[in-house]
């Protein structure tokens, strides 16, 4: 028994130690620590207390026991080698290819999955990767006159007139169809056209009239076609050997086979035939000319080859089409800006510069026009195409006080000043004629101005001025000349704000302009402060504003300056009249005669006044449970604010942020009763817009809350003590805080309850007693249940130190 409660006691310790762990250890801290201990020949026991006591659980060790045996799983297939890897890739896409499904294999299998090179884009690698370029060949079509038979095509032979008959047959292996009669018919290697007069020939030996005048007649016409076998070598992304349908075309076969690889050329793709070179394709004559001269029907045992790129030169700059271009070893400049689909309309095109990586130190080239059809391209050179200057020969620009500002060409009609103002339309009304700018460009690119006075040119004959390319006339305003600055009115007006200056605008206008008056507006106070303005003082001015006060009556100015005429920056107060006071109302609810809002008719009304008002409290009315809700003043929630700020500061005496009430919304503690009873004395509060005064009826029930066995609604029984209610719940539960009692009434107010007062608890009151913070005590089946988490952790770790070996 005793060594039991030792156990027990040793558990109770470690769980005191647990509740001072570490931060949770990640999954590779878990692994280093399991190492380290293993390596020291520590017992998994007592690795795995170690863990719990950092926060290790049952669950991450799982999880990382699985990670280590997939990762083991995984280890033993990525010995293979990668030359290995890549070999099974591309037989799988081999497979893929010979199945038909081109489209899941370029999905799934790009270039540099199978290569170690980055994708290259060039222009035209990527005609046989496109899904809706297949290059198919169609079957629904006549039997081409070239087309030869072979072993595998389907023949059929129709015979009708004098004599009717179909013969359907596929060659044999050895290229012959046997007929009855007439034994094997040889038509390998024949055409369709040779098939059928030698068929003719051969059954004129058992039909007659079959000659050109005959009554019967016969004709062949092939049937299903056969599939031959080609072989696709080099630089294609799966080369091999593919069965295609006899009517396939080079195209097709390069199409199934993925297309060129990064390193393939597109420009000398050959085709050999019984061992010999039949033909050398070029895809940008498909692509750029369209011709398909190149796309040869393939024959079984043809052989593609593929090889790799002679030179790729990339093309950037101000072009249409700029990328990287396979070039032939004969082909130029010229060739390849064709390639490029030609020159943007802002390209320079009497320059282009080349740079060439010799090998050495590089080299660059800077060719012209005549030189485009002469120099041949090398592997990559990079050729760049610059644009035009930013720079005009004929523009000149006019901006200012013009109906039509903007860039005008000079050199037809526009040669000088006047002719220019001529053609912007002629000057504004607002334009100031003593003096134009004109800057302009010297030969040195730096600038010079020259004042042109544009009524002496206009109007007196004056010396017209020549323009230059680059010339900027700029005619002012007089609007630019001089600041006008916005009036401001505030107040009590429709519109408030901000309006734009014009000249002999009075104070009627202004206010005109503002909406009116607005009914809470005083017409014997409106205020104008006006700046001090004085370019010519030496002194300090301690005036800071010229202010101005006048009346009006119907729109007029009475009392002060009549038509005060308003200058830049004046600002206009129209005051709110003392006299002017909107409704502001109560609101008083429950047992009263006549309930509801009522506007209040002086500041100083308080609560008894509203209830005469309201026809005075009903028979069934309880004024002792009587409250007030008020709304929150802007001064209020400043404070409410303030102390918020304090709370948020932290420290020793800083407030909490649960125990502030911050709610637009208070309860105010009132006695209805007294207040009745003592009109005007400090009971009888004052009341503000926006309070509700709410009269209950009498509730003769108690309840008690909290920290009680029962927590229970009882009658209320006048002049009994706490203990009579607490019994009514039960008693009090074991975390009661019993000296910590408080009711609350209904009126709002809240006092705590001493044991011996009987007065304390009053009808429909609420009794609450505070409970005590329960502490944390661990129960017996839960330290037994930790030591099996130990002892299940530790067979865990045991796992794991096998999967790391």
């Amino acid at each position: 028994m005793n060594h039991i409660k030792k156990i027990i006691f040793c558990l109770f310790l470690f769980l005191l130690s647990s509740n001072m762990m570490f931060a949770q250890m990640s999954d590779e801290q878990i692994i280093n620590y399991v190492k380290q201990e293993v390596d020291k020949g520590t017992s998994q026991q007592i690795i795995a207390t170690n863990l719990m006591k950092q926060g290790v659980t049952k669950g991450q060790l799982e999880r990382i026991k699985e990670q280590q045996e997939q990762k083991q799983t995984s280890g033993t297939t990525s010995t293979k080698s990668s030359s290995e890897l890549r070999r099974d890739r591309k037989e799988s896409v081999e497979d893929d290819l010979i199945a038909g499904d081109l489209d899941q294999v370029n999905s799934n299998v790009t270039p540099d999955a199978l290569n170690d090179e980055n994708v290259i884009e060039v222009f035209g690698k990527n005609i046989f990767n496109a899904k809706n370029l297949t290059f198919s060949p169609n079957i629904n079509i006549p039997t081409p006159i070239d087309y030869r038979l072979g072993p595998g095509d389907e023949v059929v032979i129709d015979i009708w007139g004098a004599s009717q008959t179909s013969v359907r047959q596929v060659i044999s292996a050895e290229g012959s169809i046997t007929v009855d009669r007439l034994g094997p018919l040889f038509l390998n290697g024949m055409s369709v056209k040779e098939a059928n007069d030698y068929v003719q020939r051969k059954f004129g030996d058992i039909y007659s009239g079959l000659d050109s005048g005959g009554s019967t007649q016969i004709k062949l016409t092939l049937g299903q076609i056969r599939t031959i076998q080609i072989n696709v070598m080099g630089e294609v992304v799966t080369p091999g050997t593919y069965s295609l349908s006899s009517l396939s075309s080079v195209f097709h076969a390069l199409y199934r086979a993925g297309g060129v690889n990064n390193i393939g050329s597109l420009r000398s793709i050959k085709l050999y035939r019984n061992g010999k070179l039949l033909r050398v394709l070029d895809i940008y004559k498909y692509i750029l000319e369209g011709k398909m001269n190149d796309d040869i029907r393939m024959t079984d045992g043809d052989v593609i080859i593929v090889p790799p790129y002679i030179s790729l030169v990339n093309m950037s700059g101000k072009v249409k089409r700029p990328m990287l271009y396979e070039m032939t070893s004969k082909e130029t400049l010229e060739d390849l800006i064709s390639y490029a689909g030609g020159f943007t309309g802002d390209a320079y095109t009497k320059s282009v510069r080349v740079v060439r990586e010799s090998g050495g130190e590089n080299k660059i080239f800077t060719l012209g026009e005549n030189e485009y059809s002469d120099f041949t391209l090398g592997d990559k050179d990079v050729v760049s195409i610059g644009s035009g200057l930013d720079l005009y020969e004929n523009r000149v620009e006019i901006k200012g006080a013009i109906y039509r500002t903007g860039y005008y060409e000079i050199g037809k009609n526009i040669t000088t000043v006047k002719q220019l103002i001529a053609a912007a339309d002629g000057l504004r009304g607002d334009a100031f004629l003593n003096r134009a700018i004109l800057t302009r460009e010297k030969d040195d690119y730096t600038l010079e101005t020259l004042p042109i006075d544009i009524r002496e040119l206009l109007y007196s004959n004056g010396n017209d001025i020549v323009l230059r390319k680059n010339d900027i006339l700029y005619i002012p305003s007089i609007n630019d000349l001089q600041e006008f600055g916005d009036f401001t009115v505030h107040g009590e007006v429709a519109r408030p704000g901000r309006y734009k200056y014009s000249d002999n605008k009075t104070l009627e206008d202004l206010i005109i302009e503002a909406g009116g008056l607005l009914e809470s507006a005083s017409v014997v106070r409106v205020d104008i402060a006006r700046r001090v303005i004085n370019p010519h003082s030496q002194t300090v001015n301690r005036t800071l504003a010229e202010n101005y006060t006048f009346s009006l009556k119907d729109g007029y100015i009475v009392n002060g300056d009549p038509g005060f005429v308003l200058k830049p920056y004046d600002e206009i107060y129209v005051r709110r009249s003392p006299g002017y006071h909107a409704q502001q109302n109560v609101f008083i609810n429950g047992e009263l005669l006549f309930p509801g809002a009522y506007a209040l008719n002086r500041k100083t009304e308080r609560i008894s006044d509203i209830v005469k008002r309201a026809g005075n409290l009903t028979a069934d009315a309880y004024p002792k449970g009587a409250r007030l809700i008020r709304m929150r003043s802007e001064e209020e929630l400043f404070r409410s604010q303030a102390a918020l700020k304090v709370a948020n500061q932290g420290g020793k005496d800083s407030i909490s942020v649960r125990t502030l009430d911050l709610a637009n919304a208070y309860s105010v503690g009132i006695e209805l009763d007294k207040a009745l009873l003592n009109p005007g004395s400090d009971y009888d509060l004052v009341l503000r817009p926006g309070d509700r005064l709410i009269v209950p009826e009498y509730d003769n029930t108690v309840k008690i809350n909290g920290a009680v066995m029962y927590p229970n609604t009882v009658v209320y029984k006048q002049g009994e003590r706490l203990a009579h209610y607490i019994n009514q719940a039960g008693g009090y539960s074991d975390n009661a805080k019993k000296n910590r009692s408080f009711v609350i009434y209904m009126n709002g107010t809240v006092t705590k309850v001493k044991s011996g007062d009987r007065n304390a608890i009053q009808p429909g009151s609420e009794i609450i007693i505070p409970s005590k913070e329960q502490s944390k005590r661990l129960s017996l089946p839960e330290i037994l249940s930790l030591s099996t988490s130990v002892v299940s952790m530790a067979s865990l770790i045991g796992v794991l130190i096998n999967t790391m070996k």
